[in-house]
């Protein structure tokens, strides 16, 4: 299993989704919107919904997964997810439907309604949160879309990717940066799409404890596909002004698919996951 962990002492701790928060403590947290909506909270900070499962309040997940789902009627190109720290103070639980406190919480002096994830109160089985107060969430920033394993990565566009390492080189990749290395592909920085994958790339022979995978986003600039063996750009792609090369899976030129970043300056660490 794997779990996201802390950059730095101002970035507030995780909560993992099968845990209870503890009052009074401040963790992080996502919010699913449209493009438009973000660019107002990012403006004005987030407002209460009048309606909703557990009544009035801004409605977070500790899961990133459900967190990108929202909103449900908007296609996936026109989703948001905003990363925010939220001071949870008291905290109570609704962990099923009928609840005699479930609209009503923050009556009694709750400033957090948590249900539990597999509570029965979602269909989706994962965690959500409720926060009455807005002045409770800081947004800390965007997160961009990951891309799915045969998607075409539009050129100049973020994205969000993963890169296993070791914990100590982890260590040195944030505070010098990432630097090329040699492959298929020639120069570049490999990255995979998914975390499984990219937790799968380091050696075996290093202990779980010491093996770190780093979520990163990259912006893509130029980008060609490399889908067979003998493509003729395939080794020269950087001379042609290409920054990033990518091969499908389907044409096996890599298992797993593959993209490579030719510039270690188009890729920056927004978090260190490492195994529980």
């Amino acid at each position: 299993m794997w779990a996201e962990d802390d950059l730095c002492p101002a970035v507030p701790s995780c909560l993992d989704s099968y845990i209870a928060p503890i009052e009074g403590k401040v963790y992080r947290m996502y919010h699913g919107t449209s493009r438009e909506a973000a660019v107002h909270i990012k403006v004005n900070g987030f407002k209460r919904s009048s309606v909703g499962m557990l009544g009035s309040g801004v409605y977070l997940s500790r899961d990133l997964q459900k967190a990108s789902k929202y909103p449900l009627d908007l296609p996936e190109n026109q989703r948001v997810v905003l990363r925010v720290k939220v001071n949870v103070g008291k905290v109570i639980k609704i962990n099923y439907q009928g609840h005699p406190l479930q609209k009503t919480w923050h009556d009694y002096g709750y400033d957090t309604a948590w249900c539990p994830p597999n509570c029965g109160m979602v269909s989706s089985g994962l965690e959500e949160d409720c926060v009455w107060d807005p002045k409770r969430i800081t947004l800390i920033d965007e997160i961009p879309p990951c891309l799915q394993s045969t998607e075409d990565p539009v050129e100049y566009k973020i994205y969000t990717m993963f890169y296993g390492t070791t914990k100590k080189d982890a260590e040195k990749i944030k505070e010098f940066g990432f630097r090329q290395s040699g492959g298929i592909l020639r120069q570049g920085v490999y990255l995979s799409r998914h975390l499984d994958k990219a937790s799968t790339k380091i050696n075996r022979d290093v202990p779980i404890q010491q093996r770190s995978v780093l979520k990163v986003k990259v912006n893509f600039g130029k980008v060609i596909k490399i889908d067979n063996q003998g493509h003729p750009m395939k080794e020269n792609r950087q001379d042609r002004g290409y920054d990033t090369a990518w091969c499908p899976i389907k044409f096996g030129i890599a298992l797993s698919g593959l993209d490579r970043v030719w510039n270690p300056r188009r890729i920056a660490v927004i978090d260190v996951i490492r195994p529980k």
